[in-house]
């Protein structure tokens, strides 16, 4: 990616391709491979806790925020259209799965599915933390269908047409909750992209990640994925980094112009026979070097070798 190399984005970006066509992927995905549907049926949305970490850690998080910063271009109109496409699909199928989970809670032993739920959110956990490591980690769609069949029980299947509205609501609040965050994200892009260290911002998801597989397990408070996160956001402040990326603008502006080469000097025919500043004899012992560039770097150094990588 162009300014951060988070590991879930740019395997998918390499994949599908297209600024939008990566951000439903990134925002779509949880629909597609199980990960939403095993938090529901762990009852990771009884709660408004749950709902706000479900919105932010799962739908949105440090890939959503990497993909708008780094990957979306046009104005902010155009990005918060692309945004919307998104979005309302992924309000739809949410409420679709959320409403299908009573029926599907019937076929399935929920302690052992909630394990394997938190297993998989432990597995992206490590995906976004490290791409070397999530090359060795099976996919979550694998480890959603080996737990869908070690907690399978078909004896008791059951369609169950009376839906739970308070589910069904809070599937509603999960995915607009995750649209939100992608809107502030475009509308606060500028501020964002000099003063958020997307790459420690990416580190900080992932440990609230595994610390949402842990509530799961029921071995940290329910609430405590949400303060992770808030830490996350507060230690990936850096408002320090646009003042290096200006510093070092200002000083490759300065060597363009030639400000900072204060021993160009010139003299006047009239002051003698004293050789000139600017020939080979004065500036570097009569070898011959071009004066710019032994400028750089020390006397008899080849100026290959004693330029900056930067200059």
């Amino acid at each position: 990616m162009s300014s951060s190399r988070h590991p879930v984005a740019l395997r998918l970006e390499q994949q599908v391709g297209g600024a939008t066509k990566l951000l439903a992927t990134v925002m779509l995905l949880p629909l597609v491979d199980g990960i939403f549907a095993a938090l529901v049926l762990a009852g990771q949305l009884d709660t408004w806790a749950g709902v706000l970490q479900v919105g932010l850690l799962v739908f949105g998080g440090s890939a959503t925020l990497a993909v708008i910063l780094a990957e979306m271009g046009g104005s902010r109109r155009q990005q918060a259209t692309s945004v919307l496409l998104v979005g309302l699909p992924l309000i739809v199928i949410a409420t679709v799965e959320a409403a299908l989970a009573p029926t599907v809670a019937t076929v399935l032993d929920i302690p052992t599915f909630e394990r394997f739920a938190a297993l998989v959110i432990l597995a992206i956990a490590a995906k976004t933390a490290s791409a070397t490591i999530g090359e060795y980690l099976p996919s979550p769609g694998v480890i959603i269908g080996l737990g869908f069949l070690a907690s399978i029980r078909p004896d008791g299947a059951a369609l169950v047409t009376n839906y739970d509205v308070s589910l069904l609501l809070h599937a509603v609040a999960a995915a607009g909750v995750a649209v939100t965050f992608a809107l502030g994200v475009v509308a606060l892009a500028p501020i964002l992209r000099g003063v958020v260290d997307i790459d420690r911002f990416r580190f900080g998801s992932a440990v609230a990640l595994a610390t949402l597989a842990l509530s799961v397990f029921h071995l940290v408070p329910s609430q405590a994925p949400l303060m992770v996160f808030a830490v996350a956001g507060v230690l990936a402040f850096d408002p320090d980094q646009a003042g290096d990326a200006d510093a070092a603008s200002d000083d490759h502006g300065d060597d363009a112009t030639g400000s900072s080469h204060p021993d160009d000097v010139t003299v006047d025919a009239d002051d003698g026979p004293d050789p000139q500043p600017n020939t080979p004899a004065a500036t570097d012992g009569g070898n011959g070097t071009d004066p710019d560039e032994a400028a750089y770097g020390y006397p008899g150094e080849d100026a290959a070798e004693e330029r900056a990588p930067w200059l």
